[in-house]
């Protein structure tokens, strides 16, 4: 494994150069007028803000997981195939059919304690995360009286029939899996691998014949620096097993927290204090999520105290390519590669999760996102952060969380979860200026505390992740239940850019497994990089009416008459690109106008 020289970014209290590369901040942050703010409290009949988009129903938790007891029962991520998604639950999972997104039906809840519960799909087998020390084989809940019966790893799903799911196999690993991504291998569709991803300490060789916890990230045998690679055999998951370690950790230096203090040491089971202090000197030992790019090559590995861009060409021999840390980051928790894969966008989970983090008082550039730019020698530069801009209550845990892409032609636009800060939609194409176009939020679930009384810990909820699916969005709220959510024009997203991202459908999406977004051959997707020039004033007014006149006029003929047509657009707007000040977008919308021609019998 080659390994790159660490780099180190920060807005304040490092040294020159390392200010020099300091992101710009052109966020205006937090505003003291927006509509999220102070949203009246309640689980089912809190107040709402909503801009750019409309609720379209919210689908309750099922009786079994309808409660907001702790974590026990909270709502987790999201797997979408066809009609179905998979949301999982901390004490399961449930199969939703969305066929009518105004009336989603409930085709099975699996009763399993599983923390946390993150779904994947592939075909008919579900893939379920399963962490901590409480989970069993059998499922049942109880907690574990006899370490044989002791499940932490991935579960695999056979739910070839949704109403009801089989339990194929536990396959154990030495961590378990705080969640898990599936990378395709690069030859063989009939095999599928999964990166395991978490930061506990490795059981005991006793339960798990294998594991041992070491403080040495070089030494093959040591369980704890590296990532297990799991590999499925689709045809016979029963045979699923761990085949590897991805250690992409090895040779990574311990990286700095604020004020230049020594960023803590997770303890690790059986580590004697010499072992502890080696482990000091030590970057991370595992992610806590890593985003697959399969069609890139390309993994970002969000790992606690770094993030790390990696080659996965062979899914078993990864190669470390860079990898940056940042004192205002706290925990470098998921991400989201751009669709060219020239930028990835990292969140920081400030907090755990669990902490109302988005309050007035608390810096943007901490609990938000940071958006990085991929160079041609893959070597990460950090550029601007960003963060919801409102002033949430105390009562809200709230930190930047799970989300993808929305597929519109010409922009980097992704939806996100925020916790109890609701869904937002952020545009991210100009690296240093990402800004917000569309939000949903509600109320905290508590009530402020009265004078003199303690708050306590509070209910957790809010957007564990929300990503659009074939035309929506979709939000798992943690203790409500799933959010299906509308995406409306704007001042900031026009109608043919709607159009042409509802003309990109997907028949399986894992959020952690990103696929590369194509759109066909469509008059929306012309006309979006039409309105993109205007909305940047990137050419004359005269000119963009001429040009839709000319769209138009196509679009009412056919066969050879709009061939023809099209290919004389598409020659005429060779003298704009000097002419424009977006030479990019121009060249999209060449390249849209000669595909629909192209496509024109």
């Amino acid at each position: 494994m080659e390994c790159f020289t660490m780099r180190v970014f920060a807005l304040a209290s490092l040294s020159a150069l390392v200010l020099a590369a300091a992101p710009l901040a052109a966020q205006t942050y937090p505003s003291a007028t927006d509509p999220r703010n102070n949203l009246k409290p309640g689980l089912h009949d809190a107040g709402i803000a909503i801009q750019g988009m409309r609720l379209i129903t919210t689908a309750p938790k099922p009786p079994a997981f309808d409660s907001i007891r702790g974590l026990t029962f909270v709502n987790s991520d999201l797997a979408f195939r066809g009609n179905l998604v998979y949301q999982g639950n901390f004490a399961g999972f449930v199969i939703y059919d969305v066929s009518n997104p105004e009336r989603p039906q409930i085709l099975s809840t699996v009763e399993c304690i599983t923390s946390q519960g993150d779904p994947s799909i592939v075909g008919n087998l579900l893939f379920v995360s399963a962490e901590g020390a409480g989970n069993r084989n059998d499922c049942a809940k109880g907690g574990v009286q006899d370490p044989a019966d002791h499940m932490a790893g991935v579960r695999i799903y056979d739910v070839s029939n949704p109403r009801a799911p089989r339990l194929v196999k536990n396959v154990q690993t030495c961590k378990g899996s705080h969640t898990h991504t599936v990378i395709p291998h690069p030859t063989d569709r009939g095999t599928i691998y999964i990166y395991v991803s978490g930061s506990q300490g490795a059981r005991p060789e006793t339960e798990l014949a294998g594991c041992r916890n070491g403080a040495d990230p070089a030494d093959e045998t040591n369980s704890l620096y590296r990532l297990d690679v799991i590999k499925v055999p689709l045809a016979r998951p029963q045979d699923a097993e761990v085949v590897t370690g991805a250690r992409i950790f090895t040779g990574l230096g311990p990286a700095p927290a604020r004020g230049g203090r020594a960023r803590p040491v997770r303890a690790a089971a059986g580590a004697d204090s010499a072992e502890m202090a080696q482990m000091r000197m030590n970057g991370p030992r595992n992610c806590h999520d890593v985003t697959a790019y399969p069609a890139m090559n390309l993994l970002a590995g969000a790992c606690s105290s770094y993030g790390i861009l990696v080659d996965i060409s062979n899914p078993e021999k990864p190669v470390r390519l860079d990898a940056v840390a940042d004192t205002n980051f706290s925990l470098w928790h998921t991400a989201v590669f751009s669709n060219d894969g020239k930028k990835v966008v990292f969140t920081d989970e400030w907090g755990g999760g669990t902490s109302p983090n988005c309050q007035a008082q608390h810096p943007l550039e901490m609990g938000g996102n940071t958006t990085l730019m991929i160079g041609a020698d893959r070597r990460l530069t950090q550029h601007a952060y960003f963060k919801i801009p409102t002033a949430q209550t105390p009562q809200e845990n709230c930190v930047s969380h799970n989300g993808g892409l929305i597929p519109v032609p010409g922009r980097d636009i992704m939806v996100q979860g925020w916790y109890q800060g609701g869904v937002n939609v952020i545009d991210f194409t100009d690296p240093d200026k990402p800004f917000e176009i569309a939000f949903f939020d509600r109320g905290p679930v508590d009530a402020a505390p009265v004078e003199g009384q303690a708050r306590g810990r509070g209910a957790i909820a809010g957007s564990w992740g929300a990503y659009w699916y074939n035309g929506l969005i979709y939000s798992a709220e943690m203790a409500r239940g799933l959010d299906i959510l509308e995406l409306l024009p704007s001042e900031h997203l026009s109608a043919n850019e709607l159009a042409a991202a509802k003309l990109v459908m997907m028949e399986e999406y894992n959020p952690q497994s990103q696929p590369k977004l194509e759109w066909p051959a469509a008059f929306p997707v012309a006309r979006s990089f039409l309105d993109q020039l205007a909305r940047g004033n990137a050419l004359p007014a005269a000119r963009l009416a001429e040009l839709a006149s000319a769209i138009d006029a196509a679009e009412r003929m056919t066969g050879t008459a709009r061939r023809g047509a099209l290919t004389n657009i598409v020659t005429s707007l060779r003298r704009d690109l000097e002419g424009s000040s977006d030479a990019a977008r121009v060249r999209g919308l060449a390249d849209a106008l000669r595909g629909l021609a192209m496509a024109t019998n």
